[in-house]
C-alpha cells in the first residue's frame, strides 16, 4: 500500500517542478490592442505637406484587431453619392512587440498595396490608440508619415 502513495508523491513533485519552470519566466506586458477601433483622425505628412482627415463627419473608418490579424474598412457616409466618395478595405497579419507594431497587408482594395509591410509604434491611453509610422512603397512613390488616432468601440 505504501508503494502507490510514494509513486503519487514523486509524480506530484515532478509535475510541480515542471509547472514552476513554465510560470517563472517573466512575461512582457502586451498592449491591449485587440478589439474594434474607430478612426477619429488621420494625419499624413508627405514632402512637407500635412493633410489631416476627420473621420467623424463625412467618413467612417474602423480597424478590427484579433490575436493574429487586422482588418480595416472605411467609407463615406453619403453611400458613394457625392464627389468625395470613397471605400477602403484591407487586412492581413500583424506582429506586436512592446510598442512596435508591424502590419503585413495581404488584402487591399487598392491591389498595388498588397504584399507590403508597414512598421508603426502604437500607444494606448485609456480608450484611445495612437498609431504612427512611415508608409513606404517605392514602386508607387509612396513615402509618408501616417499618424492615426482611434477610439475603442465598446460592445
Amino acid at each position: 500500500m505504501k508503494y502507490p502513495i510514494g509513486v503519487a508523491i514523486v509524480l506530484m513533485v515532478l509535475a510541480s517542478c515542471n509547472s514552476i519552470g513554465k510560470n517563472s519566466e517573466p512575461k512582457s506586458a502586451e498592449l491591449p490592442i485587440e478589439g474594434t477601433w474607430k478612426l477619429l483622425t488621420g494625419t499624413l505628412i508627405e514632402k512637407g505637406d500635412t493633410t489631416i482627415t476627420d473621420y467623424t463627419k463625412d467618413k467612417e473608418f474602423i480597424k478590427i484587431i484579433n490575436e493574429t490579424h487586422f482588418a480595416f474598412l472605411g467609407h463615406d457616409v453619403a453611400k458613394g453619392k457625392n464627389a468625395d466618395s470613397f471605400f477602403s478595405s484591407g487586412g492581413g497579419h500583424y506582429l506586436l512587440k512592446d510598442s512596435l507594431y508591424s502590419e503585413h497587408l495581404a488584402y487591399c482594395n487598392d491591389r498595388q498595396w498588397e504584399g507590403n509591410d508597414f512598421h508603426f509604434t502604437v500607444s494606448i491611453h485609456n480608450d484611445t490608440l495612437i498609431q504612427q509610422g512611415i508608409e513606404r512603397i517605392d514602386s508607387l512613390g509612396v513615402n509618408r508619415i501616417n499618424i492615426e488616432k482611434y477610439l475603442r468601440i465598446e460592445r
